[in-house]
């Protein structure tokens, strides 16, 4: 069964197995490149047959199958003809909605990972499923599109820079697994400036837009808390487990792996623990202005207790009060009144009710 459809909901009602892609849609074909390689050499072979790479897997030197983009179910399915993958393997390759995993087959290690960057004019974490079968000489990976995560890969292959070209294929599928981990510090950091941006202005203003921003920090650092803490169980088991696929001469540098992975994690719980506080600050600076404009109001209204006293009592209508026949008494009550709200705004000064301070 191939289909597409763009939630998992959508797929509840199929079998296990289908493979039906579960995400966004790819724009243009499925590319796929092999980097064919040794200590020697490289040799680059573009969009090659089902018969070449069915032969080039077998080959002694260390291939690569890059394959970019998963929206094609049919070209997904032959691949996994060609390398004998599990139909539930290839359903995960294209449901790009995966957790974080590492499964172990007969002839193959498989790998879901989240690929992730940070859009800093959105300010959202971007993320892109990223799957890699280990085998015994071979590596395939499986992109989403857009975004190469593993550019940086490839050009170490090509330029012959440090040790990728002189270990096997089990290095290759550290390095691709050390290039996603890698790309979450960047994220991290963005994030990191973000937040600090927004500290900066809960100091001059905490309006609803930075309430807005602050909620979107927050579903950001989730995403990025979702995509990380699975990847260490992954790491965890690829450096303590006892693998075929992988040489005991590979352990340390997924022992450093697993060690970034740690760093992210601790880092990302900073900064929620960061982004909580935030919040705290926020809910403070919005109490606090709200203490300060019903004092204000308080203080308006005490100033017109007296006040509306003196004006109702002088608005009595009985025919004999005193001083409703002195000249000057229209101007005495006046400065009565201006002498009690002096008076009661001295007192409230010296109660320091009033000011900064207060």
């Amino acid at each position: 069964m191939l289909r597409r459809v763009s939630s998992q909901a959508a797929k509840d009602s199929m079998p296990p197995g289908s493979l039906v892609h579960v995400g966004a849609e790819g724009a243009g074909p499925i590319r796929i490149t092999v980097l064919e390689y040794d200590a020697q050499g490289v040799h680059i072979l573009e969009e090659p047959d089902p018969g070449e790479m069915s032969r080039l897997k077998d080959e002694p030197q260390v291939v690569w199958f890059r394959v970019e983009g998963v929206h094609q179910v049919e070209v997904i399915a032959r691949l996994g003809e060609i390398f004998g993958l599990h139909p539930l393997v290839q359903e995960d390759i294209v449901n790009t909605h995966q957790r974080p995993k590492l499964e172990e087959y007969d002839h193959y290690l498989f790998m879901v990972l989240k690929d992730l960057s940070f859009d800093p004019e959105e300010q959202e974490v971007v993320s892109r499923q990223v799957s890699v079968i280990l085998g015994r000489g071979w590596v395939l990976s499986f992109t989403e599109g857009g975004r190469d995560p593993f550019a940086a890969v490839a050009g170490r292959i090509n330029g012959g820079r440090g040790r990728i070209r002189h270990l096997g294929s089990d290095y290759l599928a550290y390095a691709l697994l050390d290039s996603v981990v890698d790309h979450y510090f960047g994220v991290l950091e963005g994030l990191a400036e973000s937040t600090q941006t927004l500290e900066d202005e809960l100091d001059t203003a905490a309006d609803q837009k930075v309430l807005q921003t602050l909620h979107k920090l927050k579903r950001q650092g989730l995403r990025l808390r979702k995509a990380v803490w699975p990847l260490r169980e992954v790491a965890g088991w690829l450096e303590r487990g006892e693998h075929e696929f992988i040489d005991h001469g590979v352990r340390p540098y997924l022992r450093d792996v697993y060690d970034h992975t740690v760093q992210v994690i601790d880092a990302t719980e900073s900064l929620r623990d960061s982004l909580a506080s935030l919040m705290d600050l926020y809910l403070s600076v919005v109490s606090n202005r709200m203490n300060q404009i019903m004092k204000v109001l308080t203080i308006i209204a005490t100033l017109f207790i007296p006040l509306t006293f003196v004006a109702g009592l002088y608005g009595m209508n009985f025919k004999y009060m005193p001083e409703l026949e002195w000249k000057w008494a229209y101007f005495a009550v006046l400065g009565l009144m201006g002498a009690v709200t002096v008076g009661m705004l001295y007192y409230f000064w010296r109660k320091r009710w009033l000011g900064p301070g207060s």
